[in-house]
Formats: structure tokens, C-alpha cells, sequence
């Protein structure tokens, strides 16, 4: 049931010196939904992200993530999520099944037979002994995703998960975000590819710091009077310049 809340989180403030980066941003996400964040560059994505995950303390802000007070226990946060950043951080030197039993150790997860599952659910049973800075940029995605998912996390944060990938990965990539949603997980993601975007249940556009609308893609399609989510990002863009 998607009747409560993962995220639920008000006045999320970050400032570096006397730059705003994200301001005053409210984010309600339910569980199990898929909800997107789509900006420019430097809008201030990647910023919310990290503050969600734990990994950089807001200079203000009220509220939860997973039922943890985002100001008070960033460790228990960064606990129950799942985490694939924009840049590629598992280790090139390692192979495919190193990294996994790297990550897995870390996670403390014992159950073999559940690694071996996300495996091939995801297409990796071929790359297993290979080592990962041999990867094509589309499995090292994939290989993300599992080390990301290898705990069970409630919320599963993604920054442009697909960047730099082909449509067929894509296409993937998407296949297996609904299932894990199906399953209960909360998904949150960026991405530059607004016709993904329309794959997600609710979106927010953020400009400069700030969210400047928000709804599922077809509420914002009849609110602006678009038939796409690049035009509804224009006419959005335009209204707050």
C-alpha cells in the first residue's frame, strides 16, 4: 500500500558560504512510488540527494527519511537506503563478484543464494570474473545497481542512473525499477532525459534551489498546456526566471 510516507521532509536548506544550493525545498514521497527530480545542472539535485541519503547535512530542515530524523540520524539513514551515485565509485581493480562480495560484506548480507539471484536478475552471471574496469559503462551500471540493492534498502536513491548509457540499457534499467517498486521500494531518482521522466508516478522541477512545480507528469502535461515534460520544463523555467 502506498498510504504513508518514506520522505517527509520540510524547510531542506543547504548553504555552502553565502551560495544557496538548495532552499526551503518540501518533499513528500510515499512509499513504494517512483518520484523524479529533474533539473538543469547545478539546480540542486544532486545537493537533495545527498542530504536525503545522509551524506551531507542540511544547514536546516525538519523532518524524515525511512522514519529517521534527517537532522539527527544521518547514520541510521544511510543504513536503510540503497545509493547509486552520478559518478561510478565501486572498485575497477576488483572483478564483477569482488565488488559484490565487497559491498555485501559491508551490508553484512550472508545469503548467497540472494546475491547469486540479483546476479542474474540483472544480467551479470556472464561478467562475473571480469574485471570491472573492463565493463562496458552499461554493465558497470548494472553492477551499481546491485551493490546498491544487495541489503533490501526501503528507498532506493539513483542520480542519473542512465547517463551516458544506450537505449537498450535504458529500456532494462526501467524493466527493473518497476519491479523493485512492485516489490515495496521507494525509488527516487535524477535524470537529464525528460522522456524517462515520464516513466516516474509524480516528478518535481527544480530551478535554482528551489522546487518550482510538482505532480505526476500528466497533471503537469494539463496544467501547462504541453504535450511533453521538455515543454512543461521550458514554460516552468520561463514562469520563474
Amino acid at each position: 500500500m502506498k498510504n504513508s510516507f518514506a520522505i517527509d521532509v520540510k524547510n531542506l536548506t543547504k548553504k555552502f558560504g553565502k551560495f544557496m544550493a538548495v532552499d526551503s525545498v518540501e518533499l513528500k514521497v510515499k512509499e513504494g512510488e517512483i518520484f523524479g527530480i529533474l533539473g538543469p545542472n547545478g539546480a540542486g539535485k544532486t545537493t537533495t540527494i545527498r542530504m536525503l541519503c545522509g551524506l551531507l547535512l542540511p544547514t536546516s530542515a525538519e523532518g524524515t527519511v525511512n522514519g529517521f530524523d534527517i537532522m539527527k540520524e544521518p547514520e541510521e539513514i544511510k543504513k536503510s537506503i540503497g545509493y547509486v551515485s552520478q559518478k561510478f565509485s565501486l572498485y575497477d581493480d576488483l572483478t564483477l563478484k569482488e565488488n559484490l562480495n565487497f559491498y555485501s560484506g559491508i551490508y553484512k548480507v550472508k545469503d548467497l543464494e540472494k546475491k547469486e539471484e540479483i546476479i542474474k536478475a540483472l544480467g551479470l552471471s556472464i561478467y562475473k570474473n571480469k574485471n570491472t574496469g573492463e565493463l562496458p559503462l552499461g554493465i558497470k551500471q548494472r553492477l551499481a545497481l546491485a551493490c546498491a540493492i544487495m541489503h533490501n534498502p526501503k528507498i532506493l536513491f539513483l542520480d542519473e542512473p542512465t547517463s551516458g548509457t544506450d537505449p537498450v540499457y535504458r529500456r532494462s534499467f526501467w524493466e527493473i525499477i518497476y519491479e523493485l517498486s512492485e516489490k515495496g521500494t521507494t525509488i527516487i531518482l535524477t535524470t537529464h532525459y525528460l522522456e524517462e521522466a515520464e516513466f516516474c508516478e509524480r516528478v518535481c522541477l527544480f530551478f535554482k534551489g528551489k522546487i518550482i512545480s510538482e505532480g505526476s507528469p500528466l497533471f503537469l502535461k494539463e496544467r501547462y498546456g504541453k504535450a511533453s515534460l521538455e515543454e512543461v520544463f521550458i514554460s516552468a523555467i520561463e514562469e520563474n526566471l
